[in-house]
């Protein structure tokens, strides 16, 4: 869509993250490049950041695995150890773990490049119908997501 700068996927967004994503069984993957302009002490991931992909990671969740787009509604992050910009690739899963009338509840796992658990996080997304995700939030629907260029 033009115009459409998301900071967590938007390709076009020089100054966002650009994060990819792919489904596997229950689970939504990223694998993302760090920069080291995303640090906050030298050679670390800054926490925001890593916070923001994790979010960024259950959004897609909904998108994909619910059909519809929603909102973060909780978020309760658990950083385990530092993350380093400048030794790899960082890995990201999400799964949904239940669902409560228009509520989710998706667990995500932010993995350093040695394969370490660096963070998680426990999310609750208010979903909106899908009818109302398409008007509001110009959701495209689900078949966009696999339509190729």
């Amino acid at each position: 869509m033009e115009g459409y700068q998301c900071f967590g996927c938007a390709p076009q967004n020089t100054n966002g993250l650009q994060m990819n994503f792919m489904e596997e069984d229950d689970y939504v993957l990223s694998e993302w490049e760090p920069k080291s302009y995303f640090q906050g002490y030298y050679q670390v991931l800054h926490g925001g950041i890593q916070a923001t992909l994790m979010d960024e990671i259950a959004s897609w969740l909904v998108q994909l695995k619910l059909k519809t787009a929603g909102v973060t509604s909780q978020m309760t992050v658990r950083y385990k150890k530092t993350v380093p910009v400048d030794q790899g690739n960082i890995k990201l899963r999400a799964k949904l773990i239940g669902k409560r009338r228009n509520l989710a509840d998706i667990h995500v796992e932010l993995f350093c490049p040695d394969g370490e658990l660096g963070a998680e996080a426990d999310f609750v997304y208010f979903t909106f119908p899908e009818k109302v995700a398409i008007e509001k939030l110009h959701y495209p629907g689900h078949a966009a997501f696999y339509e190729s260029e």
